[in-house]
């Protein structure tokens, strides 16, 4: 019974040498580490040439709105998981790519407009961060603070009323709609607001135009996220 059993693995672990295509190495090598990551690695390149996997370059190939490189952007945002990286190229899943174009559609997603809106907002936070800390300055390795200098200080006014705020956002929403913004501006979520740039045409565009609609979206953005501070703010003051 045990010939039996151990004929049976021998046979087993030749056909299974076969199949990873190590059965021309020495028994003993046919199934090393790097034995099975060569053929892994020729797996992974047959795979390839099969169309099962896109390259990052060719993902416009399966979700036509995606913009060139948007392979980490997919991976951090949507938790994309079924992909591997070969030299420095990334592969993902077709199959995978192709539910996630089927998800993006259903939810009317632009990858390249969501990718500009992160982007966007991106620039937007750090450009408040300066407005907070407008000094900028990395801390001294030496100093000296003089002995007599001490009690400079300020506490921070009360913050604007609510009604003031959305008052403000309620008058851009008027001028939004008056002036027919929505031609050159997008509204996400209802309180991000970004210019279109259309890269092919912007240098058509009136400057005035242009210059009056990003105006206009830093102000909406600020008075937004002046909002969702207030609404934060659990005592009357802002620290």
């Amino acid at each position: 019974m045990e010939q039996e059993i151990l004929s049976e693995i021998k046979a087993l672990k030749k056909l299974l040498a076969k199949v990873v295509g190590t059965s021309d190495l020495p028994t003993r090598q046919q199934f090393s580490k790097e034995a099975i990551a060569k053929a892994a690695k020729e797996y992974e390149k047959l795979s390839i040439e099969r169309g099962e996997w896109i390259c990052e370059s060719d993902i416009q190939k399966v979700i036509r709105k995606a913009p060139w490189r948007a392979g980490k952007f997919i991976i951090e945002k949507f938790q994309f998981t079924n992909y591997f990286t070969r030299g420095r190229t990334l592969y993902f899943n077709k199959k995978d790519l192709q539910a996630l174009n089927r998800e993006l559609k259903k939810k009317n997603i632009n990858l390249e407009k969501y990718m500009e809106l992160e982007d966007d907002k991106e620039k937007f936070y750090k450009y408040l961060e300066t407005i907070k800390n407008p000094t900028g300055r990395k801390k001294r390795q030496r100093f000296k603070i003089p002995e007599y200098l001490q009690d400079i200080n300020s506490d921070p006014y009360n913050h604007p009323p609510r009604e003031v705020v959305e008052k403000h956002i309620e008058t851009l929403k008027q001028e939004y709609e008056k002036y027919r913004m929505v031609e050159y501006v997008d509204i996400f979520s209802g309180n991000y607001a970004m210019f279109k740039h259309i890269y092919y045409w912007d240098k058509y565009l009136d400057p005035e135009i242009k210059k009056k609609c990003k105006n206009w979206c830093s102000q909406f953005n600020y008075a937004n996220e002046a909002l969702k501070l207030i609404k934060k703010v659990k005592s009357q003051v802002i620290y």
